[in-house]
């Protein structure tokens, strides 16, 4: 089991931008999708962007137009870029990664810290 990791966060004032990445050398998802996910202190974690394995984009309703979702499949390495931060999008991001021939397997990072604060 090869371990996802999570990086880019860091503290950021409301409205400003941010990339994070999540890398997982020697892992292969065959085909399988990609997702973020973020849980604030006392909240329930919650579903943030997906990318299918043939590359299709969805978006929770909250981020939609702020944050945007990529992969680069060579580099084994998926990002969210996030911009026009505000106080609430401030959680643990996580990334998670699905493998196996039906997708039925997922792999989980340790999260990187987002805070948007003045």
């Amino acid at each position: 089991q090869v371990p996802l990791v999570e990086s880019g966060g860091g503290l950021v004032q409301p409205g400003g931008s941010l990339r994070l990445s999540c890398t997982a050398p020697g892992f292969t998802s065959y085909g399988c999708g990609m997702h973020w996910y973020r849980q604030g202190t006392g909240k329930e974690r919650e579903w943030v962007a997906s990318i299918s394995g043939g590359g299709t984009t969805t978006y929770a309703e909250s981020v939609k137009g702020r944050f945007t979702i990529s992969k680069d499949e060579a580099k084994e390495t998926m990002y969210l870029q996030m911009s026009s931060l505000k106080h609430e999008d401030t959680a643990m991001y996580l990334c998670k990664a699905m493998s196996g021939l039906l997708c039925e397997s997922s792999y989980w990072g340790q999260g990187t810290q987002v805070t948007v604060s003045s």
